[in-house]
């Protein structure tokens, strides 16, 4: 039986071209090297899963590449570049703070610093989780941080960046990577499916996008998920199984019967919801989240803003049509409150339900206020 490794680990980007989402990033970093303006320090912060280790790899991989491209991009077959994808470079150290987070393990770290590389001309120094460090360690860290032998360059990288005090944050370079569109996502697990030869519908890819919050770490993972579940062929109906997703079609039909004033219609979809096993107040945030697409459908300009596939996309803003802008904030208001009160409610299932009446009431409301 073959190891099997994990997408996440298989497909992690080896050059700074194929980092997904962190192109103003990437591009500052490369020009950086292209002109011999290196920081000497540098701080990556953002939030899980969105680059900020493995862009530090590809920088400590690229500056000691002996035969870099004119792209700047490492060459991947010179001796230190070899010994970089073999993990025995002795030119990079990482140091999780998470868990050496004390002044002894900072002390060591500054004994090494003082010793010249043996390949290359830079000695890269990586401390994951930085905000993990107590401040005595903070402390005994910053007059090497401040005057690092030429050598040395340190890259901190840290998911809190308020916790780091401002002695630390003056000294570095500061990169803010930020959270991964869903298109992006989408499009890096299309290339992906297309190298494993699994058949991929694009609505799902955007789901497992969606779901992931903007880090790619965690795409990958609902992607292999997924791929144990559904096998070589991964349709949305897979994904909204697997993740216990409430189906696009289900708010579809909730909306257009509350335009339809049809009170027992939509309250039987919800009865089906629940029995399906759906918690109401996901319920709740997701028909919220649906008003919330049908508004931003309503102008060209903030059409962008919807995270869905194309047919998707295409189904709010025919639905969208259909209702004006004040319509749409009163439906927004009805739910916001539901979403509020929704946790100290004694009867919680009464309370979506009245919702959803509310719901199939303000058409005529708003017509008597005409009259």
């Amino acid at each position: 039986m073959d190891d099997y490794i994990v997408s996440a680990r298989k497909y992690r980007p080896q050059t700074f071209d194929t980092v997904v989402g962190q192109l103003s990033i990437t591009s500052t970093l490369k020009n950086a090297i292209k002109n011999n303006h290196l920081a000497q320090a540098f701080l990556f912060c953002g939030s899980r899963g969105v680059g900020k280790t493995t862009t530090a790899r590809i920088l400590a991989k690229t500056i000691n590449c002996f035969n870099p491209s004119n792209s700047i991009e490492a060459c991947d077959s010179c001796d230190s570049c070899n010994s970089f994808n073999e993990g025995a470079s002795l030119n990079v150290y990482e140091l999780d703070a998470a868990s050496n987070n004390s002044v002894d393990d900072i002390r060591n770290l500054i004994e090494q610093v003082r010793i010249a590389p043996q390949l290359g001309t830079h000695k890269v120094y990586i401390i994951d989780e930085v905000h993990m460090l107590s401040n005595q360690a903070f402390n005994a860290f910053l007059k090497t941080l401040e005057e690092p032998p030429a050598h040395a360059i340190f890259i901190l990288a840290t998911t809190e960046k308020q916790k780091i005090i401002p002695t630390i944050l003056s000294r570095c370079q500061i990169f803010d990577f930020n959270r991964i569109k869903v298109k992006d996502i989408a499009n890096h697990l299309a290339s992906i499916a297309e190298k494993e030869g699994i058949e991929c519908e694009s609505e799902a890819l955007h789901l497992i996008g969606q779901k992931a919050d903007g880090a790619l770490r965690d795409a990958l993972s609902i992607f292999d998920q997924i791929v144990s579940f559904a096998g070589n062929k991964i349709s949305l109906n897979s994904v909204l199984d697997n993740l216990n997703i409430l189906d696009y079609d289900y708010f579809f039909r909730i909306v257009d019967n509350a335009w339809k004033e049809d009170i027992p219609a939509c309250l039987l979809l919800f009865n089906d919801i629940q029995e399906k096993g759906f918690d109401g107040h996901n319920f709740i945030v997701g028909l919220a989240d649906h008003y919330r697409n049908l508004l931003v459908c309503k102008d060209v300009r903030t059409a962008k803003l919807l995270e869905v596939g194309e047919s998707v996309e295409n189904r709010f803003i025919e639905q969208s049509k259909i209702f004006d802008s004040n319509y749409i904030l009163r439906c927004l208001g009805i739910l916001s409150k539901s979403d509020v009160e929704y946790k100290s409610s004694k009867n919680q299932r009464l309370l979506v339900e009245l919702a959803l009446m509310q719901l199939c009431s303000i058409k005529n409301e708003l017509e008597k206020k005409k009259d």
